[in-house]
Order: structure tokens, then sequence, then C-alpha cells
């Protein structure tokens, strides 16, 4: 698993970035890196040789054995080319499955700046030199577990005693289980699945678990725990379930339509020596047909040996597509990036905080989740601000907390009782939202209007996650939590969602793929299912799990993910995202958890009405919380300057710019171009376009 970067890894390169012109050279790419069997190495960069920074367009190395791999690649000599390593399993195209070169990225390297061939170096191919080593550069190493390009990942979770057994014989002993992926179909073809004979035999996985490292589909297992929370290779006999083991099974495939799954179970014989195989007593299988939509659970039966049934197996499963319409590259990710210097961040809850608590004095003076609140956050000096998202009955992100809205059935000064209809935000268009008399679910409570701004455009409810990224200053970061039911853990639901997951997402996810520019951006969720699918759709923006944890306040989740904050970590560095954001009331409990959590090289932000105190927020930075999510910030912050980090750090930049550009200007005693203010992010190297065209040289600044 790759590290939170430090200071050290955040180095900026001012790169001269001149037309792409018709000189080329061979150039040697050579690196050092541990592969299964299947997968090979594949290098990707800036110019059209190498991809153009498209992981379909990379270019694949040939294994030198001992874990080397080269190759001799013609590229421009003329301009500055980047390049990445990553690890793959390539598909070459075939007539009956795919139509076109496929290429999956099992892992890759993550340095927030790419590697350099500079203009002007001459050739290497004729030298003897060391292999690259796989992630390590710029005295930093970073790699990650890839994205999905074109395959599906299906997922299946185990947990609450999954397995129930009927014979009397199997009760009290520990079961072995293992899921096999079942390749119905011959091209796009389905055909019958015939089981082979040793189904019957004693132990029907004898065969080497090496022979099983050279097939796709790929299945891995994950446990929830300090030990196993990584995704492995399955054992030969598969793991044993223990109870209030959580596992989650992960296959990774291409049509997930034609996949079917065995499970199979295996115990030991009370009278097995050393080293004997475990018997087989019987097999689940999972079809297709039984996921048709991107999340569910299901029961299926245990049949033993004999096709008769001995039990039921009760999972949860989790189908994950790519994004419809959308390519990531591997130009750069800040998925796993985060500075020592952002620390004890403020975050703006809903913007400038909540405003429609019971206590009016705690309510902040701007309707929540609206422009208006954005921006005063802004004002205040918010590094970030956080908000919700969720989606109109027309699929249109827009920013509200809550599930449901009240209408006011007649326009009436005083609201009497049955003047308020209560219904989902799903179930309401767009415009529907935003010219209808809508209300809080607290002022139809409460039959009182809590805000007369109608004629305030801004303060509006429901702006659009576009009109959000368009309108707030692009210095102040923002916290994105999505909005999904959660099951709680009396089997309820928190709301009956008719949308499909895969889809929800997407449209989300591509308004800020498509929209964001350079802004800082975190996505956050409670449904930790749905972090894991903002983590596997998109390798650019870092995802952090909304927790409850230990809680006197709220009703329990019934996913065991959420219920700890150890069980919080294990899943957060098991699904690769950037950190955990706990609710204060467990920090409070016990404050030695904020160390659990940063030893464990995630992140860790904290929110809840506790942090609406200036002595708790100062106490909660000095535990070296990352960031605070809390209401009137406006009020409770303890800036002196008004300015988010990132707006200072921009400063920093422009000035280190300027004065890289006098001193160059002095040595060549020639007059420069005017410089132009750096983008927010510093990481945008595409962005320095202004400055790059004059400094013809590399020149390194730390950042």
């Amino acid at each position: 698993m790759s590290q939170v970067a430090d200071n050290s890894c955040l180095k900026q390169s001012i790169y001269t970035i001149d037309g792409m012109g018709e000189g080329k050279q061979d150039w040697k790419f050579c690196v050092r890196v541990d592969t299964l069997l299947q997968e090979s190495v594949l290098v990707v960069g800036s110019c059209p040789d190498l991809g153009n920074w498209n992981s379909a367009g990379a270019v694949e190395l040939t294994s030198e054995g001992e874990g080397t791999w080269s190759g001799v690649i013609s590229i421009p000599r003329d301009c500055n080319v980047m390049f990445r390593y990553f690890v793959g399993i390539v598909f070459k195209p075939d007539e009956e499955k795919f139509t076109s070169r496929q290429v999956i990225v099992r892992r890759w390297e993550t340095n927030l700046n790419p590697r350099i061939i500079h203009k002007g170096v001459v050739s290497n191919n004729q030298q003897v030199m060391e292999p690259d080593i796989f992630g390590l550069y710029d005295s930093c190493k970073m790699t990650d577990r890839g994205w999905l390009t074109t395959e599906t990942v299906v997922q299946f979770k185990l947990f609450e005693n999954p397995i129930q057994f009927w014979k009397h014989k199997y009760e009290g002993r520990k079961v072995h289980i293992k899921l096999t992926p079942l390749m119905l179909s011959k091209g796009r073809t389905l055909v019958e699945y015939t089981p082979t004979s040793d189904i019957f035999e004693e132990s029907m996985d004898t065969q080497d678990v090496g022979e099983e490292r050279d097939k796709w589909p790929i299945t891995e297992i994950a446990v929830m725990n300090e030990n196993e929370w990584e995704f492995q290779l399955q054992e030969q006999f598969g793991r044993a379930y223990n109870p209030n083991d959580c596992i989650i099974f992960s296959v990774s495939m291409h049509f997930p339509e034609a996949v079917a799954y065995m499970m199979d179970y295996y115990m030991y014989s009370s009278s097995s020596v050393e080293n004997s195989p475990p018997y087989h007593i019987g097999f689940s299988y999972i079809l297709p047909s039984m996921m048709s939509s991107s999340e569910g659970q299901a029961i299926v039966p245990i049949t033993s040996r004999s096709h008769r049934p001995i039990g039921q197996l009760k999972f949860d499963y989790l189908v994950v597509h790519p994004i419809s319409g959308y390519e990531c590259d591997m130009s750069v990710s800040y998925s796993r990036i985060w500075k020592k210097t952002w620390q004890g961040l403020d975050v703006g809850h809903r913007g400038l905080g909540t405003s429609f608590k019971l206590e009016v004095a705690e309510c902040a003076d701007v309707r929540e989740n609206t422009i208006a609140s954005l921006k005063n956050a802004a004002s205040a000096g918010a590094d970030l601000v956080e908000f919700d998202i969720q989606l109109s009955k027309d699929l249109i992100p827009v920013l509200y907390h809550d599930f449901h809205v009240c209408i006011a059935l007649k326009h009436k000064k005083q609201l009497a009782e049955h003047d308020m209809l209560e219904l989902p935000v799903k179930e309401l268009t767009l415009e529907q939202l935003q010219h209808l008399k809508v209300y809080h679910l607290a002022e139809g409570k409460n039959k009182s209007q809590r805000f007369f701004d109608e004629d305030l455009e801004e303060h509006q409810p429901f702006p659009t996650l576009h009109r959000a990224l368009d309108s707030v200053d692009p210095h102040v970061g923002f916290n994105i939590e999505i909005k999904w039911t959660m099951q709680l853990k009396d089997g309820t639901y928190e709301l009956n969602h008719p949308f499909d997951l895969n889809m929800y997402l997407d449209t989300i996810l591509k308004v800020v793929l498509h929209s964001a520019g350079s802004r800082k951006i975190i996505f956050s969720c409670f449904h930790p299912d749905i972090c894991t699918m903002l983590r596997l759709k998109q390798n650019k923006y870092p995802v952090i799990f909304l927790t409850q944890g230990v809680t006197k306040k709220y009703p329990a989740y019934r996913d065991p993910r959420t219920q700890t904050m150890s069980m919080a970590v294990n899943y957060a560095i098991s699904a690769g995202i950037l950190g955990i954001n706990a609710h204060t009331e467990d920090i409070l409990r016990d404050t030695t958890q904020v160390k659990m959590v940063m030893d464990a090289g995630l992140i860790i932000f904290c929110w809840g009405d506790d942090n609406n105190n200036p002595a708790t927020i100062k106490h909660l930075k000095q535990l070296g919380i990352h960031g605070v999510i809390y209401d009137k910030i406006d009020k409770y912050s303890s800036k002196e300057v008004k300015e988010s980090i990132f707006l200072v750090e921009a400063r920093e930049m422009q000035n280190q710019l300027l004065k890289a550009a006098e001193e160059l200007e002095d040595a060549s005693q020639s007059p420069l171009p005017s410089i132009s203010l750096p983008p927010t992010s510093e990481f945008e190297l595409d962005d320095l376009e202004n400055t790059q065209k004059r400094l013809s040289a590399t020149s390194v600044l730390s950042s």
C-alpha cells in the first residue's frame, strides 16, 4: 500500500512546453517490478508514442527475467517527455470478445509528478544503465492499485453469520470457503456449464495454487481485520470463516452477464493428520441473473456432493462498472496525496452551517447547502466547504441534505397542520424543486417558516453541483458528501432508492471530472460500498469514509464496517482510499483512536455537533485532526486572516515563480514576458504554460 505523501514528495517542476517537433530518438525504458504470471509491465506518457497518457495506448515492455522489463521506443527529442510505468493485463483484439485492445491497470506509479526525459537529452539506448525501480523516484515511492478501465468488479460480502448448515454433524465446526468464477460463455454465446467429475471427490481443489494465477477473471479475498485487509489471491482450499468475520471476495472480469460463481465449502476431519487436505462437503451456485441491480442481498442453497440441500449462504453483493462515457488518463492522481501542512483545516459544514436545528440560536444565519452559504463560508476563511449531493428526478446533481422535503398545498402566511405534503427529493425534477414552494422538514414539523429569501437567487435551495463548482472561489476546496440510503441494524432502510447505483455515481462524477478544474476535491460517504465505487471508478480525486463508530446519538447501521473506528480503518486501507471522517463523539470517547488512524497511513477528518465549540475545535486540532467540520465558521473560526490554505499556498508559489523568473532574467540579461498567477493547484503542470515557455531549463522548486 502506498503511503500518504509528505512534503519531500511534493516537488513542483517547471517544464518547457514547446511544439511537438518531428525529430525522434530511440529511448530505452527499463524497470524492475514484481509481477504475477499473467501480468505485463507497460509505459505510458505525454506523447503519442506513449499513448498520450491513455492506458489503452500504453506500450508493453518485454520481460528480461528476474523482475526486469524493458523496451526501446522512438520518442520526440525536441520536447520534454513525461511518463509512468504500470503493471497491467493486456487483452489483444479478437473476433469473439474484443474489437480493440483492452488494458487493465493493476498497479501504477502515482507519484505526484511523473518521470521526465528532458528536451535535448541524448538517447540512452547504447548506455548500460541500472533499471528504474517501480514507483521510486524524486526520493519518494508511491504506487497504487488501478481503477476500472474496461473491466467490471463484482464483490461478495459475508458477515452476520452468513453460513448456516442444517445437518447436525456440521454444527459448531469450522468451515473453509472459496469462491470460483465460472465462465458460462464461449465468446459471447452462453453455453451450459458441466461440473467436472472431481466435484464428487474428497477435495475438488487439489491442483496447485500457482495454476490459478494465470487465469482471468481474477478472484481476490480480504478480511476486515488488522492482518488480512489487503486483497490477496485465495489459498488452495479457501479461507476459514470465523464468527464476526467480515469477508469480501472481489472478482475482476469482462462480460459479467456471462459469469456465474461457485462457492465451495471444506471441512477438516477430526481424524485428519498434518498436511492432509480437507474434504469437500458442498457448494453453492450464484448466477448472474441474481444480481440484476448494482447492489443487493441474496440467499442461495448449499448443496452436498450428492446434490441434497444441507444449508444456505446469505450474502451482499456489489457490481461496479467503469464510468459510462468518460475515460480517466494517467497524467496525474491526487487520490492519495496529502501534504503535511494540510492539518487542522477548517471545513464549513453545509457551507456556513446547519440552518434548521431545534434551537434557532445554534443555526447559521444563511440557508444551508446554498450558493450563498458556500460563499459566506469561503469569505470566513474556510479551507474546504462540505455539502451534500443527491439527484433530482431528472438526474441533475443538486445540493441538499435530507431525503425528503415539504411542499405547501396552498400559499398561506400561516401554515396549518395539514398544509404540508412530505415528498422524497428523488420524486421531484430540478424545475419543481427550484420553483415550487418547498420547505425543509423542520419547517414542516414546526409549521414555521425559517427563511424568507425567495427574491435572493443565491439563497435558494437546490443549487446544482455544476453551479457550485462554477460560482465558489476556486481556491476553496470541496468536500462532496454523496447521499445514499443506508440500511440500519434492524434491517430497515432510510429510503427506498429508485436509482441504479452505478448510474447515480456516474452522473455525479462526470460533472466533477468535467467541471472541477484545479479545485481541491474530496469525496465522502457513509456507505462503504459507495466509497469503494468512487475509488474504483476514477483515479483523480481522494475518497474518505464517513463513519459513526460507537455512538449514543444515532441508530447503528447494519454494515460492520460502519460500527467502529478500527473497522473503518481496516476497510479504508483495504479499499485504498485516503482516510476516514469520524464522528467526534467517538473521538472524544477515546482520543487514542486518532493515532491509530494516522499510524495506518490515513488522514482523519471529524464531524458532529460536538465540533460547534471553539475550545473543542482547538482540542481536536491539537490531537492532529486533518480537517474539522463545523457550523458557523464565520463565528467559530480562529483564523486571523480569513483565507483558505490553498489560496495562501498559491500566492507563495507565485512568489517562488516570480523569483525564479527574475533570477533567470538577471542571468540571461534579456527581458521576460509577464508571468500569470499559477493555478490554485500547484500540481497542475499543464497550467503553468505561460511560465514554462520561457524557462528552457528545468527548475525544481519545493512546493
